[in-house]
């Protein structure tokens, strides 16, 4: 099996287990996986996660031009910015519509510099600083631009009333990564108001020392 194909499985493999588990629905959510040879593979319009074709795959050549496969997801540009500012070292981005990471997203009381507390160890390692962007039309170029705005420095936001955007080193990291994401935003509404003890700074300290999430 050559490396594209078995990237196109794993996209629909990875999906399918997303969908399964109820972190998106219907034909919510969009999956991207940067190829060798620079262009990317991404699921499709209109498409369930739960049901992807490897064949039907939306192809980009490392141009950004669409080159084969169903036409893309109208989030292309949203998956663009991530690659263009975070660098070679993003091989994947995953983008859901998560129930408790929308959920956190609306409440005002949320701090939009880093939504989540410092409740578990895993959601500072595999997330850092999670950033709350505002409110777009699906499709809207100024995701894209908002993403842009960050300069590389979060590797996850939450889309204000729409969903979780996250990139990873490759797509095993990135869907590990969006999964920490939605517990940890289980973890702060099941929470909320009951005072939970939070990880002390000295103890995040440690652990951004030691793994270096993007925190700064």
């Amino acid at each position: 099996m050559s490396v594209e194909s078995g990237l196109r499985e794993d996209i629909c493999r990875l999906g399918r287990s997303l969908f399964d588990r109820g972190l998106t629905c219907g034909a919510s959510g969009n999956i991207s996986v940067r190829l060798p040879d620079g262009g990317l593979l991404m699921t499709p319009t209109g498409s369930s996660l739960g049901r992807l074709d490897p064949a039907r795959l939306s192809r980009f050549d490392a141009g950004g031009r669409f080159v084969d496969g169903d036409p893309p997801t109208k989030e292309m540009a949203l998956h663009a910015a991530f690659y263009e500012t975070r660098g070679a070292g993003t091989g994947a981005v995953v983008h859901l519509h998560s129930t408790h990471s929308v959920a956190l997203s609306m409440l005002p009381e949320t701090d939009p510099e880093n939504m989540l507390l410092p409740l578990t160890a895993y959601g500072v390692m595999r997330l850092g600083k999670v950033v709350v962007l505002p409110y777009f039309m699906p499709g809207d170029a100024g995701m894209a631009d908002a993403i842009r705005g960050l300069a590389g420095r979060r590797s996850a936001v939450v889309l204000a009333n729409h969903g979780p955007v996250v990139a990873g080193k490759d797509l095993e990291a990135a869907v590990c990564a969006v999964e920490e994401l939605e517990e940890g935003a289980r973890l702060a509404l099941m929470t909320r108001g009951l005072n939970p003890i939070a990880l002390t700074g000295a103890q995040v300290a440690a652990l951004v020392t030691k793994f270096k999430p993007d925190w700064d």
